[in-house]
């Protein structure tokens, strides 16, 4: 058997087991890996000391725990917009490093790269893989590039049109609602509870053409879709259950695998009964029932999309699309619908405005409906809807995770491997508190020309920019209007405290009363 001489270990020749040569080859290549991520880790720390930073909490921590989910933690942010202006660096533990920017030209390089080199952040947005999938909110690449031009037709105004009919009667069933519990006068109302069995009443139609009543009566698969978004958001705030394993272990983790499950199991019974349909029926023999019914539901698209290959999407790719749609689209349109209502209630001024542009609008027809042509001429109704999006953006933050070195304007460099965080209600303020002030007429569009339209990004933008915002315009419009048409809107006795969850929320609700118009 050979010798090996381990002279350099204070030890004499030995015999050479294939077992030490491998042991030999294992140590010296984890001794390798451990000083490359020193290395890296340094020159890391070493590139990102041009970027100014808060006071650490202490070496080991970092900043982690100085920003609570409250309104006090966005006062916090927002404090230190005045400190550092455009940007500075946050550390979440000793070695994870979050470059925070503040300004629309910084934030420019990191949102128009190619979605490969800055993809989303995964450690938050891995809490809703085993509920929402690969779908064009957490899929990355090759497949995230083929799944979003294979949905974008499902976004084009010939298939949003149908939709405004269901806009239109879902807002009716709510203000219904209202219309009896305000019978004696004013009604005070929790507007995220309403909005959003509302938004999500709507969206089950747009996306399965499937009434479940839910504004009216429980719904197993509604109650079932806030109780996941409750619980994602909750988990955020539970650092301990990051891990999979120990998650799952607990109450919450068990009641996030039913829920999961029922979701599911509704989307592929969807799915199921529609293939059953198609071969059947024939693609245009099933195109032309559905002319004549003018509702194509995002189902639908999804089954009939194909590649430049012709490739159709799998059951489980068309799931995750449904499912995203689903959970993206009712929590972020009640948000800021919410946030909206609350400032109209604030200036009763702007609310009149908008509700003389509603009625001039709809003054000559029966029923009162808004139509796809009418949401061009509601201009002061939209400049009040964007003025809320500024100062109330339903997702707070833009996270992403750079892949490889971005060059800012001013020539730093947020290195590979950090992390971009963007606040979206920050981007483009200025230090004096007038920028902390609702004023529609920032969106007049005299005004808008002398703005940087990265100032504006409640849908982001660049590559991975939200793919349903016309969807989100157009209902938010419908809503907007019919309840001005309706309703007086005045505020509550109480003041709401921001709490940026999964969306921009208030603590205990957002409350505002409601006065029906004779």
């Amino acid at each position: 058997m050979p010798q090996l001489s381990l002279s350099w270990l204070g030890l004499g020749p030995v015999a050479a087991s294939p077992w030490l040569l491998l042991l030999l080859v294992g140590g010296s290549w984890l001794l390798a890996r451990v000083l490359a991520w020193t290395y890296a880790f340094y020159d890391n720390c070493r590139r990102l000391r041009c970027f100014p930073q808060p006071p650490k909490r202490n070496w080991f921590l970092g900043h982690l725990g100085l920003i609570h989910s409250s309104e006090e933690g966005l006062l916090y942010i927002q404090s230190l917009v005045c400190t550092f202006g455009d940007v500075c660096c946050w550390w979440v533990g000793p070695w994870h490093a979050i470059v925070r920017i503040f300004h629309p030209t910084y934030i420019k390089p990191v949102l128009f790269a190619p979605a490969a080199i800055v993809p989303k952040d995964k450690v938050f947005y891995s809490f809703l893989k085993p509920w929402l999938g690969d779908g064009l909110l957490l899929s990355a690449g090759d497949k995230w590039s083929r799944h979003r031009r294979m949905l974008t037709p499902a976004f084009h105004f010939n298939i949003l049109k149908p939709y405004m009919k269901i806009f239109n009667e879902s807002v009716n069933i709510m203000h219904a609602k209202w219309q009896l519990l305000a019978s004696e006068g004013s009604a005070r109302l929790d507007m995220f509870e309403h909005i959003s069995l509302m938004t999500l009443d709507s969206l089950q139609k747009c996306v399965f053409s499937f009434d479940s009543h839910c504004q009216e009566k429980p719904s197993e698969y509604i109650a079932a879709i806030l109780e996941l978004s409750a619980l994602v958001a909750k988990r955020h705030q539970q650092f301990f259950l990051y891990i999979d394993f120990l998650y799952y272990l607990t109450h919450d983790g068990q009641r996030f695998r039913r829920a999961c499950r029922l979701v599911h199991d509704f989307t592929d019974a969807v799915i199921q009964e529609r293939r059953r349909t198609l071969p059947s029926q024939g693609v245009d023999d099933f195109l032309q029932a559905k002319a004549k019914s003018k509702t194509l539901d995002f189902i639908d698209v999804l089954l009939l999309s194909k590649d430049e290959d012709g490739k159709k999407l799998s059951d489980e790719d068309i799931r995750a699309e449904a499912d995203t749609f689903m959970f993206e689209g009712h929590d972020t349109t009640a948000s800021g619908l919410s946030w909206v209502l609350y400032h109209l209630a604030k200036h009763p001024e702007y609310q009149e405005r908008c509700r003389q542009e509603v009625q001039e609008l709809l003054k000559d027809r029966e029923p009162k409906e808004i139509e796809w042509d009418d949401l061009a001429q509601l201009p002061f109704l939209t400049m009040c809807m964007k003025e809320s999006l500024r100062l109330h953006p339903p997702v707070p933050a833009v996270s992403r995770c750079c892949t490889q070195d971005i060059v800012l304007p001013d020539g730093r460099v947020i290195p590979k491997g950090a992390h971009s965080l963007t606040g979206r209600s920050l981007l483009g303020r200025k230090r004096s508190p007038s920028a902390r002030v609702y004023d529609p007429f920032r969106f007049d569009p005299e005004n808008v020309k002398e703005r940087s339209p990265l100032a504006f990004i409640p849908f982001s933008a660049g590559p991975r920019n939200c793919i349903g915002q016309a969807f989100a315009m157009a209902e938010m419009k419908v809503v907007l209007g019919l309840t001005l048409l309706r309703f007086r809107v005045l505020p509550d006795h109480t003041e709401p405290r921001r709490k940026p969850e999964l969306v921009l929320r208030a603590e205990g609700g957002l409350w505002l009363r409601v006065e029906p118009l004779s």
